[in-house]
C-alpha cells in the first residue's frame, strides 16, 4: 500500500502517491508542461525542474493554463 499525500491544486485539495512530483501531477490532470506555469509554494518552477521538485503534504499548488488565440 503507497502512502499519499494531500496537496492543494487551484484551491482544491487532491491526493497524489507519497514520492509525487510535479511533473507527475501534471501527468495525472492530462496537462501539457510547455502549457502551464506551474507555482509551488508561491515560487514558480520552470520545466527543466518539474521532474525534479517532489510534493509533499500540505503543498500549494497554481496552474495557470496558456490558451491560443488571436
Amino acid at each position: 500500500m503507497t502512502a499519499s499525500i494531500n496537496v492543494t491544486v487551484n484551491g482544491k485539495e487532491r491526493a497524489f502517491d507519497s514520492g509525487s512530483r510535479l511533473n507527475d501531477l501534471l501527468r495525472v490532470l492530462e496537462l501539457d508542461p510547455r502549457m502551464v506555469v506551474v507555482e509551488h509554494n508561491r515560487n514558480i518552477v520552470r520545466r527543466p525542474q518539474l521532474e525534479a521538485t517532489l510534493l509533499e503534504d500540505g503543498d500549494c499548488i497554481e496552474l495557470v493554463h496558456f490558451v491560443g488565440g488571436g
